[in-house]
């Protein structure tokens, strides 16, 4: 039975992946940081076979601990400071949470393992927000970085970092290039939860309108749960290695809000919408686009999941949600 640790469990990503490698019979730890972290028991509801492990990416020898009370065979690196916005208001915390915890998960695992580092195979969750200032469209493993958030920035330092342990240390490590994915399990301070959620209770009655910042900027969305699948196929590769993974399409955010009205039975939404000028970023990311070309080629990855589709599965997800609350 192989065993994986996850950090970041309590997001989409570490519970879609945990419920992946569990039905693969893996054994899976989830690290959390905290005893009473408020998060624990939804991980333990929605996925009740992860044993879960105290451990904070600030701190070098709680990540050994973790490393030898699970004896991973993999380990994927979801854990970071991921809200682009709050971001520019924690800088610091930002980079020492998503960069320099990226080095200790690494370094963590190189005085573990020693001299049989290759025991252990690392997947770091790299972001297209890296790309920032965009130099080519669309996007691929060689476009060059020019990251537009204090976020983007400690996410570069983790992916070359990452690289650096590869070819310096021979750690099977490869890094997940993600562009932008989602779900129902999306955390609410996301725009695009912001919208499914809001889209729901106006629909039922409950709000009257949303107030958002650039509603013209274009992602390359896709299914957390399609994403996760290809971090799991890195490491059943012979050598580690970087790649992208995204679906080549790109939208805007009015288009999302467009599916997801329609979706609840709004089709003149206009109103609906406000615009808040604090909402914008500092520095904007106008559009990102990947190229999957190797993830396709190499792992024989696809993503499953539409934009429609993913936009209507969490508006479906809100909708009971909201239902259920307003009858409480």
């Amino acid at each position: 039975m192989p065993s994986a640790l996850i950090t970041g469990i309590t997001g989409q990503d570490g519970m879609y992946l945990a419920e992946l490698l569990l039905s693969k019979g893996y054994r899976v730890y989830g690290l959390i940081r905290g005893q009473n972290n408020p998060k624990r028991a939804l991980v333990e509801q929605e996925v009740p076979g992860v044993r879960l492990l105290t451990g904070d990416l600030t701190d070098l020898s709680s990540l050994i601990r973790a490393y030898e009370q699970a004896q991973p065979d993999e380990v994927y690196n979801l854990a970071a400071m991921s809200f682009v916005a709050y971001s520019w208001e924690n800088a610091r915390l930002t980079s020492e949470v998503t960069g320099m915890g990226v080095l200790n998960m690494l370094e963590a695992i190189r005085l573990y393992a020693g001299d049989d580092i290759a025991k252990v195979r690392f997947c770091q969750a790299s972001s297209s927000e890296m790309f920032g200032k965009v130099q080519e469209v669309p996007q691929r493993e060689t476009t060059l970085l020019w990251p537009r958030s204090p976020y983007g920035v400690a996410k570069a330092f983790g992916h070359h970092m990452t690289i650096n342990y590869r070819e310096s240390y021979g750690l099977h490590a490869s890094t997940a290039i993600l562009f932008t994915h989602e779900s129902p399990r999306r955390g609410p301070e996301y725009v695009t939860r912001k919208i499914s959620m809001a889209v729901a209770r106006i629909a039922l009655g409950l709000e009257k309108e949303i107030w958002l910042g650039n509603i013209d900027a274009k992602r390359d969305w896709g299914f957390a749960g399609d994403y996760v699948e290809a971090m799991w196929r890195m490491l059943q590769q012979h050598d580690g290695d970087d790649y992208v993974v995204a679906t080549g399409q790109t939208h805007s955010i009015r288009e999302f809000l467009s599916i997801a009205f329609r979706r609840a039975g709004i089709t003149d939404w206009a109103g609906c919408v406000q615009h808040d000028p604090r909402l914008l970023r500092p520095a904007e990311v106008d559009m990102l686009i990947g190229d999957p070309s190797k993830a396709h080629q190499r792992l024989g990855w696809e993503p499953t999941v539409s934009f429609s589709e993913l936009v209507e599965m969490m508006v479906d997800a809100d909708l009971a949600e909201q239902r259920v609350l307003a009858s409480k």
